[in-house]
């Protein structure tokens, strides 16, 4: 509803359809650089990611390395992190007072590169590492027994089997660097833009909806392509996995695992430092170290860019959250439950894929465009939303809903449906079935989406920005306000808040590792 209302704004003159907009709009100068832009930038962003991130994927799937589990979590980490604060770590760390300010990339499109990839290892290593993880050892062992060398094993064998779990990641980081706002937005500021930030400028610096429409028209229609392709891929995947799936034997690490060890270790210290730089910087008061900025952080005097203190902010961010998570939980157990029934007819078939795809439209339709259609959308009676506290949860939901199906699809599709059967024949009603079948096996992937849900919602910043007022901002709507002003005070403020957030995230997604089954809820 929100995007045909901005599209309708956008293309409907006097009622009359009007395509001649959208010639004009690509045609313009600015508007192909920004697609210029956008596009080099997205695809060197998943070069570089895949390149990173198949290395860290072998040395902590396939390797018996120490503390193995808590690696994984520190690669996983910047992924779950609020694009606000991803924004802000970077900015802290290449700033000409920052630990690597010496190199002149503050404001830079290589700034920009560099938290893309931070923000997306974590899909590459997630998605393959559990690929390679669960594939059967004794295919690479026969090749090696024939006489095949090393890299002739990797070439006829590995990478075949790991090809379409590759495809997917490389597809879902495109998709996500395509789409990228918050990141874009703290880092690139006026100077450097994508279509996500230009749809931001075009509607609220500019006010020409018929521009951001026909941008919004042209990002929905590469996100459709995309989630196709990611669809197919992972079909494939899960259908090979079906045929051969055998746990991994781990072995210790060889002589040619060094480069391998190598580049982990230098992505486990690309992860760390931007994160370590926040954090002291946050501690750092004058020419001292002290908590200032985090008492400040209740203080409503502190600074006069806020209209309230951020612990009210943060306090907001919660109860819009935890709004956020019982509404996308509620649509995401209906929707998830009709996505993993198996239609025997061929048009049912393609209906349950219809809808899961259209559930997955949010994961890359621009969550600007998703914030300003729902004022144009709901701005009369009897859905005068306006200027109601539900529309950001409302907002917010519909930002985490693909993320909520997308964990228990795959857990509702494992329920052997002989169960239900079973349960009926001995006289149960459906749901005192689903009561005493279905729940025991998909608890722990709710309470999961639970976290997921809640998580996404915290720290969601693209349509929050559009629908928070002065009076109830959320945290990542504070701290781009505290950045955006001068001042060492509200730097140091927004460093401290970010800092909040970031471990509260980091905190949910804890316990939702910890809830999730297997592979459950990856891309």
């Amino acid at each position: 509803m929100p995007v045909a209302g901005m599209l309708a704004r956008g293309f409907l003159q006097g009622g009359h359809l009007d395509l001649g907009a959208m010639v004009e709009v690509l045609t313009r100068p600015r508007t192909l650089r920004i697609l210029w832009f956008t596009l080099w930038m997205a695809t060197l962003a998943t070069v570089l990611t895949v390149v990173l991130g198949l290395p860290v994927a072998y040395a902590l799937y396939r390797l018996r390395l120490p503390g193995r589990r808590l690696l994984r979590a520190l690669v996983v980490m910047p992924f779950v992190l609020p694009s606000v604060v991803v924004g802000v770590a970077f900015r802290t760390l290449l700033a000409s007072n920052g630990p690597l300010g010496f190199l002149g990339l503050d404001g830079s499109w290589v700034a920009i590169l560099a938290a893309l990839v931070f923000f997306n290892l974590a899909v590459v290593v997630r998605t393959v590492g559990g690929t390679w993880e669960g594939l059967d050892r004794r295919a690479e062992e026969s090749a090696a027994a024939l006489g095949a060398p090393p890299v002739r094993v990797l070439r006829t064998v590995t990478v075949p089997a790991l090809l379409p779990s590759i495809v997917s990641a490389a597809t879902v980081v495109f998709l996500f660097c395509a789409t990228a706002f918050g990141v874009v937005l703290t880092l690139g500021g006026l100077r450097y833009g994508t279509v996500e930030t230009e749809i931001y400028l075009l509607t609220t610096q500019f006010l020409d909806l018929r521009a951001a429409s026909v941008l919004s028209i042209l990002q929905l229609l590469a996100v459709v392509l995309l989630l196709t392709v990611a669809g197919r891929t992972r079909a494939r995947k899960e259908r090979a996995l079906r045929r051969g799936a055998v746990t991994a034997n781990l072995r210790a690490p060889a002589r040619s695992d060094i480069p391998s060890l190598l580049v982990t270790g230098l992505v486990l210290v690309f992860v760390a430092l931007p994160l370590a730089a926040m954090v002291g910087r946050s501690l750092q008061v004058g020419d001292g170290w002290g908590l200032d900025n985090y008492r400040a952080l209740g203080n409503p005097d502190a600074t006069t860019a806020l209209l309230v203190p951020v612990w009210t902010a943060l306090h907001n961010s919660f109860a819009a959250a935890v709004d956020a998570t019982m509404i996308a939980l509620t649509l995401g157990l209906i929707v998830s439950v009709l996505v993993s029934r198996r239609p025997r007819g061929r048009v049912g078939r393609r209906a349950v894929g219809a809808l899961d795809g259209i559930v997955m439209l949010p994961l890359g339709i621009s969550a600007v465009t998703v914030g300003f259609g729902f004022l144009i959308t709901l701005d009369r009676p009897p859905l005068d939303l306006r200027s109601s506290a539900v529309l950001i949860p409302i907002a917010q939901a519909m930002v985490a809903l693909p993320l909520v199906v997308r964990t228990l699809v795959p857990a509702m599709r494992a329920i052997d449906p002989r169960l239900r059967q079973a349960a009926a024949t001995l006289g149960a009603s459906p749901v005192r079935a689903a009561l005493a079948v279905d729940l025991p096996l998909v608890w722990r992937p709710l309470l999961a989406a639970t976290g997921f849900a809640f998580a996404v919602s915290l720290g969601e910043f693209g349509a929050t920005s559009f629908l928070s007022r002065p009076q109830r901002p959320t945290l990542p709507v504070v701290i781009y306000q505290l950045i955006s002003r001068p001042g060492p005070e509200n730097f140091g403020m927004a460093l401290a808040g970010s800092v909040v957030l970031c471990v509260v995230t980091v905190a949910v997604m804890g316990a939702v590792e910890r809830l999730r089954v297997g592979s459950m809820g990856t891309f």
